[in-house]
């Protein structure tokens, strides 16, 4: 029986796999095998433990009962084994069951818990539901058609100035109301800035900014909502200053955008929380315009719709752009920008509470050509016309304002599907219209342009839409037949033409456009045509000619229509057209009229004058007549430039159709000329004429409202009050100031002051002591009356009688940086009992509750600059004043000021203009016709004449010091009114006020400067040349030498130019002797300005210069015959040999050239070349026995010249040092020679000798030579002794050559089995010499050959030496001699032996040898007796010589 269990999951799963599980079941079942081994491992240990004692209980039993069989011990195992088994198998099935137990509570209340999140989810639902149907039944009760509460009001107004027009409308939901002037729609985006629309609770007005002549019409107000409409309107006029002006005609942009006709049902307040602003873009980039947005009420299901307009038409999405609208935005996202996309981009957000919309332009640049000055790509390709194989396609062209006029055009089509583009026109076309023919039926195709001028052709253009190359007339021929009931029968009209074979002749044929280039010829098919496919064949004829041409002989023509090209100049055709199909020709169709191949339309005439306007800080409104002549215009092109500078750029891409047009992205404050060219298929027009150069500031307005109206002084029957100026001026000086006011709880405003006022505070007379009241101020300049103020808070009309002052008021803010900024205030004007003696500055982040102050002790000033602010942060401020009875009432809180510095921040410079006199300058580009300059020292503004300058001009300012001092020094500050807070300071410290003076002296009383000061050079031949160079000279300037006070003139002495272009002023002297010796000076005038420049040439300093004249004048003379044109010099070859060289030249055939050393001729093996121009001399193994002068002499019938070296002292080391680095890089490794003495280390080079910059180390210490180690060298080899070697001398050695730069190293190491292997070699040569040195030798006296005559006594006597004493043994022709009286054999004092022959006979003639021999070896010689008898002639035999030992080895001696 198996104990494995088959899983739960696997009871109705089992054809799930492990990796279908979930990982719920998954972490279930690691959880259960776990469990599962823990719970085996624990059973199997207690099962053990009962094992072991059933065990010793069974040992027990067996003592204490033997009887019992080992049959029943088994029974009993067996039958415990089985108890134990079971008793697991119960455990294992209840842990299951409670596992599985809590499984399914699990499972139970996540089932539980997901319907009670669903019940409420659904009950939400359902809460939701019904109140969005309560309301919709609130909104259907609430419902009403529009009424007019308040109509409009006509108004009579001057030109320039402002109208408003209100009324009041109410209606549920929301009326949607448009404006229109003498019945048309009234559109912000077609005039930038003319028309303000807007609309609050109900109100709505219509503002017309700057009105002139044109702008008198009558007003129409139309509210609509889905119950009904009503309108309102009222008459403008507008008149003028003078009445014989002519009326300027205004043209607005042609845009009316439609009202949506589909609404959706709920009512939504939008409003606009970021905004895209005018952009400018390239070609190629990628781009999304995006809006973010606050829509109330916030709807999960029902939102408003947005919709997206370019210019007046509605955009849908393609594969260029992408559209999203939801949490919180709305985008328009361009894949790949072409200036198919520039245009006025408009955002609308429709719903039933109205249409909000946001409108900016969109500039789209041409991308970098493929070819330098190749022109933009075209741009709004079209297909018209498309038939079975023909389509007209068309563009516009690009603009050229910096490249060459377009010649001509090149088309290329596409078919669907594929990336093989095919050029359609082998010749440029020049118009922008082109019919391509030869498309396949069924087809589609893609198409672009390439535009061409001189410089290359374009990029392509956007590719076309897909277009199918089918005949739109084959849905016309379809008809209809309606049965019975609803069945009806679609026929073909042909079906009803019955059996036709041969088709009938076209209709109709006509020419539908005409160029001179081609034309294209259109007709109707026949009638009757058949059922069979039609083709068409053109022919044409020559009007007179009386003969017919088939233009398509070739292929015939499935399309109603084609383009006949290759017609004459000048020449009138007549065409007609036959049918055909399978069954034969149609007769053909009736003739057209004559018709010649030329232009149908021309290019525009220029358009007319172009006017250029202020709009805002960055951009113009341009607007122009229009040309004359405007033939199927497509638009026109802007261009603009930079006053005076002549570099025109476009001011748009894409052609506008609209002859007003607002040019963005411009320079403030810079000037523009604008001009336009029309466009149309045939081309651009003429250039207009330029505009006026105008500034690009911001167009005249109203100027905004005041604000922080403060109470400043009550005594209880007047006030007075303070203002803040407004923050825009409106662009023109603001020229007064209007007060209203009115007492608490009346509703009607009192004009204060009649009269405008030119000061920011004003006392109110006759008030009511006790009474409250409120003001409000009103602002007025040239374009007329601003907005009032808010109204004040409610001031009470009591006496002021407090000790403490009153508040400061009039708080501004200047020299705003990213840290720091300066308050600026003005003192109250109640001061208290006692004058106020200080100020304490307060400030705190926005929308926190705590004040800081910012220094701890008052400060005397009117102004205190804030430090270590936030950057980005925003801070209010306030002012404390103080006197001797304590602190006043603080002023009121600032406005919130950003601390962040502006972007292009300027600072004031210093400096000296031409004339010297010491500024302060300043420039502001975003400067208005309002705008000052307000200069300030110590934050008081200048008023001091006599010391102070101010000049203005244009956007430019600057402060001038009259006599500047000392006193002068401090802080200077300018501000620019009517800007966003343009303002710098300038710290003017004593240090930079003496470098600007001591500039303005230096213009005051100008110097010329020189490029060089009066300098000296001596030439070749000796002369001396004196020079100076100014910076520039005119040709007025004039000049004077003086040599020791003594001006001398041009002569054949002094030779003295100026070249005035350079500014270079020389004097030369051919001879310069001792008598020059003095002082230079070269004096320079040029108009007021004067220089001066002296050389001194006296003692040490003249010697100097007479001598290297001299010198060069002597070498001048020396080069006249044969000289060295380089003087002996030494170098080292790579045999290490010293190398004399020296270069001749000037020499000759005759010419004689020498070696000396010492003055004594130098023998070489050959005499130089002197044609070569070199001449060497080897030196080899350089040794001081070489030590002398050696020279080189050259001479023949010109002169001679000499050259000497001389070989000692430092040139002898030098060149040792030289012969070290050529031995160090040939030096070979060290090699070990073992010798009797020792072991040798030895180095090969090149070359040795002592005096080499060697050094021998041994364990990095230096050897020095001694009786053991022993230092030496030979001519080609460096060697270290090492006598007598023990284990002290292992280790590593060191050979190291220096020469003089670099030490050149060889090492070995000398331990180990090399030392051992040395050592042993060793002691056998050691062994071995001493054997030798006490071996058996004869040390001299034999002879080799003796003669002698018979009967004579010979005696051969010799010396000998061994140690110990050696054997000596005679032989006589290699037998022993025996001893008798004729032979004896004498031996003396150990070392002498000789043998005595007496009475010698012819026998005696032999070979004689003498072996001379002990232990370690021996030696024998040979002596030759010749014995002659008497009488007989001596014979002829060699000279007698010391006869030669020869070696007996000890081997032999032993034996």
């Amino acid at each position: 029986m198996s104990l494995v269990a088959v899983p739960f999951y696997q009871k109705r799963h089992k054809h799930f796999d492990q990796s279908y599980r979930n990982l719920q079941t998954r972490y279930l079942l690691d959880e259960y095998a776990s469990k599962k081994r823990a719970s085996t491992q624990s059973s199997t240990q207690r099962s053990l433990t009962q094992k072991s004692s059933a065990q010793r209980a069974s040992s027990q039993t067996l003592m204490e009962a033997t009887s019992v069989s080992s049959r029943e011990q088994e029974q009993q195992d067996e039958h415990r084994y089985r108890s134990l088994e079971a008793a697991y198998g119960e455990a294992k099935r209840q842990r299951f069951l409670s596992e599985l137990a809590q499984l399914e509570e699990d499972v139970s209340l996540a089932r539980s818990h997901t319907r009670s999140t669903l019940d409420k989810y659904a009950l939400q639902q359902t809460e939701e539901d019904q109140k969005a149907w309560e309301w919709h039944v609130f909104e259907e009760r609430m419902r009403r058609a529009p009424e007019i509460l308040v109509r409009l009001r006509s108004h009579t107004v001057w030109e320039r100035m402002s109208v408003r027009l209100c009324f009041t409308v109410q209606g549920f939901p929301t009326p949607v109301v448009q404006w229109y002037k003498n019945g048309s729609l009234i559109c912000q985006a077609g005039e930038p800035g003319k028309y303000l629309i807007e609309s609050k609770y109900g109100v709505h007005t219509l503002q017309i900014n700057r009105a002139n002549f044109d702008d008198s019409a009558t007003y129409s107000a139309v509210a609509t909502n889905g119950h009904g409409q009503v309108s309102t309107n009222a008459a403008v006029v507008v008149k003028r200053f003078r009445g014989d002006e002519e009326p300027f005609h205004s043209v607005g942009l042609p845009i009316g955008l439609p009202l949506s006709s589909v609404i959706p049902y709920t009512h939504f307040e939008v409003q606009f929380l970021e905004k895209f602003g005018v952009t400018f873009r390239r070609e190629g980039e990628t781009l999304t315009l995006k809006c973010t947005m606050l829509v109330t009420p916030d709807l999960k299901r029902v939102q408003p719709r947005a919709e997206w307009y370019r210019d007046d038409v509605l955009l849908q999405e393609s594969k260029w752009t992408k559209m999203f609208f939801g949490e919180g935005q709305a985008s328009l996202s361009f894949s790949h920008l072409n200036k198919d996309d520039e245009g006025l981009y408009t955002l609308r957000i429709v719903s039933r509470g109205g249409v909000s919309d946001h409108s900016a332009f969109l500039f789209v640049r041409d991308a970098d050509p493929l070819v330098t000055g190749a022109p933009g790509a075209p741009m709004d390709l079209q297909c018209l016309e498309a038939n079975r194989d023909y389509v007209i396609v068309t563009w516009k062209p690009p603009n050229t304002t910096t490249e060459s006029p377009v010649i001509g055009y090149f088309i290329d089509r596409c078919e669907v599907g594929t990336d093989n583009w095919v050029q359609c026109n082998d010749t440029p076309v020049r118009i922008c219209k082109y019919p391509v023919t030869g498309l396949c039926e069924g087809r589609s195709y893609l198409f672009r342009v390439r535009a061409v001028n001189s410089a290359g052709i374009s990029r392509p253009s956007r590719v076309s839409a897909a277009v199918a190359a089918l005949d739109p007339a084959d849905l016309r021929r379809l008809q209809a037949i309606h049965l019975e009931g609803e069945k009806e029968i679609v026929l073909y009209q042909d079906d009803l033409e019955g059996d036709v074979q041969i088709p009938g002749p076209p209709t109709d044929v006509h020419a539908s456009e005409v160029s001179r280039t081609y034309v294209v010829l259109s007709w109707e098919p026949p009638s009757p045509r058949g059922k069979e496919p039609l083709m068409y064949f053109i022919e044409k004829s020559v009007v007179g000619s009386g003969t017919w041409q088939r233009v398509n002989a070739q292929a015939g023509v499935r399309s109603p229509r084609y383009a006949v090209f290759d017609l004459a100049d000048g020449k009138s055709y007549v065409f007609r057209v036959l049918a055909a199909n399978r069954h034969g020709l149609s007769d053909p169709s009736e003739t057209t009229p004559p018709i010649q191949a030329q232009d149908g339309s021309v290019v525009p005439s220029a358009p007319g004058r172009v006017l250029a306007s202020r709009n805002t800080k960055t951009s113009v409104v341009v607007q122009w007549d229009r040309p004359k002549h405007e033939e199927d215009l497509l638009g026109y092109y802007v261009d603009c430039c930079v006053a005076g500078t002549n570099q025109w750029e476009p001011c748009n891409h894409k052609p506008i159709g609209y002859n007003r047009f607002v040019v963005h992205g411009l320079t403030t404050g810079e000037q523009y000329v604008f001009r336009v060219k029309a466009v149309n298929a045939e081309g651009t027009s003429e250039n207009s004429q330029e505009s006026d150069a105008i500034k690009v500031q911001a167009a005249l307005t109203v100027p905004s409202q005041p604000y922080g109206v403060t109470l400043l002084n009550c005594d209880g029957h007047s006030m007075t009050l303070g203002w803040k100026v407004p923050k825009f001026s409106g662009g023109t000086p603001i020229l007064g100031y209007y007060v209203d006011k009115r007492q608490a709880q009346h509703k009607n405003w009192h004009g204060v002051n009649a009269s405008p006022l030119q000061d920011r505070i004003l006392t109110v007379e006759g008030l009511t002591e006790g009474s409250l009241y409120e003001f409000k101020i009103t602002a007025s300049n040239l374009a007329g009356i601003g907005q009032p103020s808010d109204p004040s808070g409610l001031f009470k009309c009591e006496a002021w009688t407090a000790p403490e002052p009153g508040p400061a008021y009039d708080l501004t803010f200047c020299e705003v940086r990213d840290t720091s900024l300066v308050v600026l205030w003005k003192a109250p004007v109640y001061s208290g009992s006692s004058p106020v003696s200080g100020y304490f500055v307060d400030f705190k982040e926005v929308d926190s509750g705590e004040w800081k102050t910012v220094k701890q002790a008052t400060t005397p000033n009117r102004y205190l600059k804030v430090c270590d602010l936030q950057p980005g942060q925003s801070y209010v401020f306030r002012v404390r004043a103080v006197n001797a009875s304590g602190q006043g009432k603080p002023s009121d809180a600032s406005e919130p000021v950003l601390v962040e510095a502006r972007p292009g921040t300027k600072e004031i410079s210093a400096g000296v203009d031409e004339e010297g006199n010491i500024y302060l300058g300043f420039d502001c580009q975003e400067m208005t016709d309002a705008s000052q300059f307000a200069w300030c020292k110590s934050y008081e503004e200048i008023v001091d004449e006599d010391r102070f300058r101010i000049h203005t001009e244009g956007d430019h300012s600057r402060l001038y010091f009259k006599d500047p001092d000392k006193v002068d020094v401090g802080t200077y500050s300018v501000s620019v009114s009517d800007t966003d807070g343009v303002s710098s300071s300038f710290v003017l410290d004593e240090e930079e006020l003496e470098r600007l003076m001591a500039l303005s002296n230096e213009i005051k009383n100008p110097t010329i400067p020189l490029k060089s000061e009066l300098a000296y050079e001596i030439f070749d031949k000796g002369q001396v040349r004196f020079w100076l160079q100014a910076e520039h000279l005119s040709p007025d300037a004039n000049f004077r030498f003086v040599i020791n006070d003594r001006e001398v003139s041009d002569s054949e002495a002094h030779r003295i130019k100026c070249d005035k272009s350079t500014g270079l002023i020389e004097m030369v002297m051919d001879r310069f002797s001792i008598e020059n010796e003095g002082t230079y000076t070269v004096q320079i005038h040029d108009g007021k300005a004067k220089s001066q420049s002296s050389l001194v040439l006296i003692g040490d300093a003249f010697k100097a210069v007479l001598e290297k004249a001299e010198f060069q004048r002597k070498e001048f003379l020396r080069k006249q015959g044969p000289h060295f044109a380089e003087y002996l010099h030494w170098d080292i070859t790579e045999e290490c040999e010293v190398r004399l060289v020296c270069k001749v030249a000037n020499t000759k055939k005759e010419t004689v050239f020498k070696w000396l050393k010492d003055d004594v001729l130098y023998e070489t093996e050959k005499l130089p070349d002197l044609e070569k121009g070199i001449c060497e001399l080897l030196i080899p193994k350089l040794s001081k026995k070489d030590h002398g002068e050696y020279k080189a002499t050259l001479k023949d019938d010109r002169g001679q010249d000499v050259s000497i070296l001389e070989i000692a002292g430092k040139v002898y080391d030098d060149m040792i040092l030289a012969m070290s680095r050529v031995c160090g890089i040939s030096a070979s490794p060290l090699k070990i020679l073992c010798t009797p003495e020792g072991i040798r280390l030895q180095c090969f080079m090149k070359y040795f000798t002592e005096e080499l910059k060697v050094t021998w180390y041994h364990k990095e210490s230096k050897v020095s030579s001694s009786e053991h180690m022993r230092v030496g060298g030979s001519e080609g080899m460096a060697w270290l002794q090492i006598c007598e070697p023990t284990e002290k001398d292992k280790g590593k050695y060191t050979f190291e050559i220096f020469d003089g730069k670099d030490n050149h190293h060889r090492s070995l190491d000398l331990s180990g089995q090399a030392f051992d292997e040395a050592f042993t070699e060793f002691q056998q040569l050691k062994a071995a010499a001493f054997a030798e040195k006490n071996r058996g030798k004869v040390i001299g006296g034999l002879p080799d050959v003796v003669t002698i005559m018979e009967g004579k006594t010979l005696n051969l006597t010799c010396t000998v030496f061994g140690n110990p004493e050696p054997e000596v043994v005679w032989f006589k022709n290699d037998r022993d001699i025996e001893l008798s009286e004729h032979f004896s054999v004498k031996v003396e004092q150990a070392k002498y032996v000789s043998l005595t022959i007496t009475g010698v006979t012819s026998e005696d003639s032999g070979k004689y040898s003498i072996h001379v021999r002990n232990k370690h070896g021996g030696e024998k010689i040979d002596v030759t007796i010749s014995v002659y008898k008497h009488g007989e002639k001596i014979p002829d035999m060699a000279p007698p010589q010391q006869a030669t030992p020869k070696l007996i080895p000890a081997s032999a001696s032993a034996q």
